[in-house]
């Protein structure tokens, strides 16, 4: 079985999924049973722990699904920090998809500060995924400061617009001896067969599904599209030509 492993953790699917911006709850747990996912991630800043209704982890099935507690919305180090301990003292896994935030408009990553608690957490045994731009030297210091996985956006979190580089996926792919897992940009499935077809351990998205107009069919669409593309990497794609190649070998041709 072809399983993605991020320290202790293991699993068969290689499609993370999030919680956020879906219509209702129950919504959520339609899309997130299409999904096949085996991992769901959920922002602790936003969980309402004050009301059982409104308690988004009431409405996951943790013998089913494997809780992945996120530090989104954290602006800062101890933020960030604080926000995984509460997580561990939830009861929650012992492993956090770490974000810390540097600009409100663009929401792009604080990479010195990811950096900064990365080395924090992993000190304090917290298996961590840290979640940052495609910066290839960004992504080895972050592997170097014990991170379990690394995760570079495809594009702007919640932009739909797929991977925008590549080629720098492709040169963090080579140089990484962790899990990379493609995190936000991602907007239908074919952006999710790019990513996989590039050699990527994994897509964790959120927006492409929450917000789509069918929600459960993109999930099914999403799970497709990270198996096609993990298929075709394993497969191994022919070399790109300038010029046409014939199909049929023209050898032994009667002319």
């Amino acid at each position: 079985m072809d399983k993605i492993k991020i320290g202790k953790f293991e699993f068969n699917s290689r499609l993370f999924i999030g919680t956020g911006k879906y219509s209702t709850m129950e919504m959520m747990e339609k899309a997130l049973d299409a999904s096949g996912a085996e991992v769901v991630t959920v922002a602790l800043r936003r969980v309402n722990f004050e009301d059982s209704k409104e308690n988004i982890l009431n409405y996951i099935d943790q013998k089913k699904y494997t809780i992945l507690p996120n530090t989104a919305g954290c602006y800062t180090v101890e933020d960030a920090v604080r926000i995984t301990r509460l997580g561990r003292e939830l009861g929650l896994p012992n492993w956090i998809k770490l974000e810390v935030m540097g600009d409100e408009k663009t929401l792009m990553p604080d990479n010195e500060g990811t950096l900064k608690a990365t080395k924090q957490l992993v000190d304090e045994g917290f298996t961590v995924l840290a979640y940052t731009n495609d910066d290839i030297v960004a992504c080895q210091k972050l592997e170097k400061a014990g991170a379990a996985s690394v995760m570079p956006l495809g594009a702007p979190i919640g932009s739909g617009q797929g991977v925008l580089n590549p080629n720098n996926i492709k040169i963090i792919l080579e140089n990484a001896k962790v899990p990379i897992i493609v995190d936000a940009g991602v907007g239908t499935a074919s952006d999710v067969t790019v990513a996989m077809e590039l050699g990527a351990d994994g897509v964790l998205l959120n927006t492409g599904v929450a917000l789509a107009k069918d929600p459960v069919r993109m999930a099914r669409a999403m799970k497709a599209g990270v198996e096609a593309g993990r298929d075709a990497f394993l497969a191994g794609r022919i070399p790109k030509k300038l010029y046409a190649s014939a199909s049929s070998p023209i050898e032994g041709i009667i002319k």
